[in-house]
Order: structure tokens, then C-alpha cells, then sequence
């Protein structure tokens, strides 16, 4: 589902903070959002004793390969700092991470520190399944409006780990190569449709401009909030599809399937983020795609030098949003909150740690590690910063869901899907999605 909520405050903080950092000459990397690399279990080797209680955290996350690498050698790092503290890890691609993290939840099994999404966090919290954090980490450094989006009933149970945007990424090279330029900051959903269909004509066999936005709800969301109609299930649990817009949007992109802008449907789901052999713009099939700031180093370490961002497409509001990346969470049935916490602290506020982990969750979220890495930062690290740059321009607040909505996403992907291949109308559609909806409004 599309969600996460950042204050207008946040936007300004966090935008005069990265620009700050690309006036210097930098940016960074950092959801669905990663590649789908085999699930994997481990664990660092037995440390040496040192006379401390011997305690094994566990930790889940999922991520790209990247993501995964950094984080195994800072819980060796942190092994060895602490030497009583041994780590089994469990991490995966997105897909399926949540299935698997409410399974062991359910069973009172879940890993002592778990990387969380905003969209899951009421849920958790209201199921009371999240540990408190609000004492025994140094959140100093945290910018307070992006520290209290991990907040519940005033305690912190939820600590941001990075900085992100949800805006537009396209293939630089491929559009200079048809003598076509990118899209202006400021942009028009009008100018980028009419981009999009400009483009189709100088495209070979097996090639397409933009993804079915039919199927994608946070592109929706995004077009949906960029008309001023808010978003389409509001923070407080209310179905808002707006009838006018959904009308528009899906008919729209019933025309481009017609066209042949966007691909067929059996071809989109093939499409995997950052899979190199099924991500269509990584293969050179598709030109343009929504996007968390947060991949975009990916995306130029598989394409490299030849990935361009931008804000999302405006309308009489912007259509992006500010967000954390994601957070790090406790669960409340660890036996080792204490030693959790202590990591959590080490793992957001210590340099060597920092130097590991990079961007790969994001732009760092304390501004010291940040400028600490700003000299190093590569072109996709730019990238990333640049994007946060020009959503905050005009940025919305961010949705991170409302409590008990977490299922209306498989209601609305079947519904989608059927619409996409054409079984059902786009009014059809509205009215199963509306009812639907009811099911989960309180």
C-alpha cells in the first residue's frame, strides 16, 4: 500500500538539511523497493568470552544485496566491539517480508530488532507488539519532525533510519540517445503524458515509455494527491478514492495500453525492482518509473551513469512526499530490549558504523554521519540527495496507514489486476474498491 507520515515541517527541515549538503556537492541512496535476492539465515561466529553473559540478538531486515553485505560487517564490527554479543540474522527481498515477520510475530517468535515500514507501524503498535524506545538511544542528532514519525501515543517505538522521497526515475541515456529531454522541475502530469506519448513513436519492438499506472497504487496516490484530494485512505482509517480522479486515471492509462505506451499486462508483472535480468528499464524496455529515493543508488550501480530523477509530476499540489526509509524496531517479547536498544544507538550514531552502512538505507539519518560521508559520495549517492532535493520542493505529508487497513492491499491488488487485464470497467472497479473499503473503516 502506498503510506507514511511526515509533518510540513519535516519538509522544510529535511530539505534545508540535504540542500545544505548538495550546495557542498553531494546526495545519497537508500519501498515495493528492493531487488528479490533468496531469503538467507546466519549468524556471526561465536565471540570470545569476556566474562559477559553470552546473548544472541536476532535481526530481520530485507533489502538489496548491497544493503545486505554492509549490514552483516557492522554486526561483525559490533561483535567484535562487544564481544558477549553474537547476531543470527535473517533477510530477504520485500517480497514476502512481512508475511514471513507476522508469522513469527503471531508465535511470540519474532526477532529482538526488526526493520519496520511506516505502513506497519499502527498496526504493531496498536496490537501492542513494538517495544519502547524512548530512553537508552541518543536521538540528538535525529531531526525531531522525522523522530516523531516512529512515535506512538508519545513513545518512541520506532527509530527512523534514513531519509527518502517517493519521486520519478528515468533512463538519462536512453532519452538523450531519441534527442529527448527530461522532464523540467515544475512539470505537469498534462506535460508528462504528453511526454510519454511523444516518445512511443521512436521506440523499437518490446519497448515502452512508463509502467500500466493502473496496478500501482502509490503512483495513484500520488496523482490522486497532487489534485488537492488528499489521499486515497486517510491517516484516521476513511476510504477517499476520489471518483473524478480514479475516472481519469484509469481510462488514461486504458488508452495507453490500447496505444501500446505502456506494456501488455502479462508483461508488467513479470517486472521486478532492481532484478537484473526482469527489471524492464534496467534491460533498456521502459523509460520512466515511480520511485523511493532510497533505490536509486541501486539503479545506478546495475545502469551506471546512466539514471536521471525528478520530482513527481505536479498538479495544483506536488505529488511526492518525504518519508524515513524505514526504522528499526524492538520487538515488546525480546528478551533482550536493553541489549537492542544499545545497538540501535551504536548502529545510527557510531562513525565506523556509518562508514559501513553508507547509503544503503538512505541518506543517514543523523547529520553527522552525513557529513561525515558527504566527501565520498558517489554519483548514485548524488542522485539520491537530488531527488529528496526536488520533492521538497513541494512536498505532501506523507501517509503512514491507518490501523487495521493493512489487508485492504490484497482487496485492491486483485481488484486492480482485473481491471488491468480488462475483466472488469474502471467503474466497476470503483464501486468493488469502495466496497471493499468498508470493510476496514472503523
Amino acid at each position: 500500500m502506498f503510506m507514511n507520515i511526515v509533518p510540513r515541517k519535516t519538509a522544510a527541515a529535511v530539505a534545508a538539511l540535504l540542500l545544505a549538503f548538495t550546495a557542498a556537492g553531494c546526495s545519497s541512496l537508500g519501498v515495493k523497493e528492493e531487488a528479490q535476492p533468496a531469503p538467507q539465515t546466519g549468524g556471526t561466529q561465536t565471540a570470545t568470552s569476556t566474562g559477559a553473559k553470552p546473548i544472541k540478538l536476532r535481526v530481520m531486515w530485507w533489502g538489496s544485496q548491497a544493503r545486505h553485505d554492509a549490514t552483516l560487517k557492522i554486526l561483525d564490527l559490533y561483535t567484535k566491539k562487544n564481544p558477549n554479543i553474537t547476531f543470527e540474522t535473517q533477510y530477504q527481498g520485500f517480497d514476502g517480508y512481512l508475511d514471513k515477520l507476522t508469522t513469527q510475530a503471531a508465535a511470540k517468535n519474532a526477532p529482538d530488532i526488526i526493520q519496520m515500514d511506516a505502513a506497519w507501524l499502527a498496526d504493531w503498535n496498536g496490537r501492542g507488539q513494538l517495544a519502547d524506545l524512548s530512553s537508552g538511544i541518543n536521538t540528538n542528532d535525529i531531526d525531531p519532525s522525522l523522530l516523531d514519525t516512529g512515535k506512538y501515543k508519545g513513545k518512541l517505538t520506532a527509530v527512523p533510519l534514513g531519509n527518502n522521497a517517493w519521486g520519478m526515475i528515468y533512463d538519462k541515456a536512453a532519452l538523450e540517445k531519441l534527442g529527448v529531454a527530461p522532464p523540467k522541475d515544475g512539470y505537469t502530469w498534462d506535460d508528462y503524458f504528453k511526454l510519454v506519448e511523444e516518445i512511443k513513436p521512436k521506440l523499437g519492438k518490446g519497448q515502452y515509455v512508463i509502467k500500466d499506472g493502473t496496478t500501482d497504487t502509490t503512483q495513484y496516490a500520488a496523482f490522486q494527491l497532487s489534485r488537492g484530494k488528499g489521499w486515497p485512505v486517510t491517516v484516521d482509517g476513511k476510504f477517499n478514492y476520489d471518483k473524478e480522479s480514479w475516472l481519469e486515471w484509469t481510462k488514461k492509462f486504458a488508452q495507453l495500453r490500447k496505444d501500446g505506451v505502456v506494456p501488455p499486462p502479462d508483461v508488467q508483472l513479470a517486472d521486478k525492482d532492481l532484478d537484473p535480468t526482469a527489471d524492464m528499464l534496467i534491460n533498456g524496455k521502459l523509460l520512466f518509473k515511480g520511485l523511493h529515493a532510497a533505490q536509486v543508488s541501486a539503479y545506478d550501480a546495475l545502469k551506471p551513469g546512466a539514471i536521471g530523477v525528478a520530482a513527481m509530476p505536479q498538479g495544483v499540489q506536488g505529488g511526492g512526499w518525504l518519508k524515513a526509509t524505514f526504522y528499526f524496531s524492538v520487538s515488546q517479547d525480546s528478551q533482550y530490549k536493553e541489549e537492542a536498544k544499545k545497538f540501535i544507538d551504536w548502529f545510527i550514531n557510531d562513525p565506523e558504523a556509518g562508514e559501513i552502512g553508507g547509503t544503503t538505507r538512505g541518506v543517514p539519518i543523523t547529520s553527522k554521519i552525513v557529513a561525515q560521508l558527504q566527501p565520498k559520495f558517489n554519483l548514485g549517492d548524488k542522485l539520491t540527495v537530488e531527488m529528496i532535493n526536488k520533492t521538497a520542493l513541494k512536498p505532501q505529508v506523507f501517509n503512514p496507514g491507518a490501523p487495521g487497513w493493512t489487508d485492504f492491499a490484497k482487496d485492491e491488488q486483485d481488484i486492480r489486476e482485473r481491471l488491468m487485464f480488462e475483466k472488469i470497467t474502471p467503474e466497476q472497479a470503483f464501486d468493488e474498491l469502495a466496497k471493499a473499503g468498508k470493510k476496514y473503516e472503523k
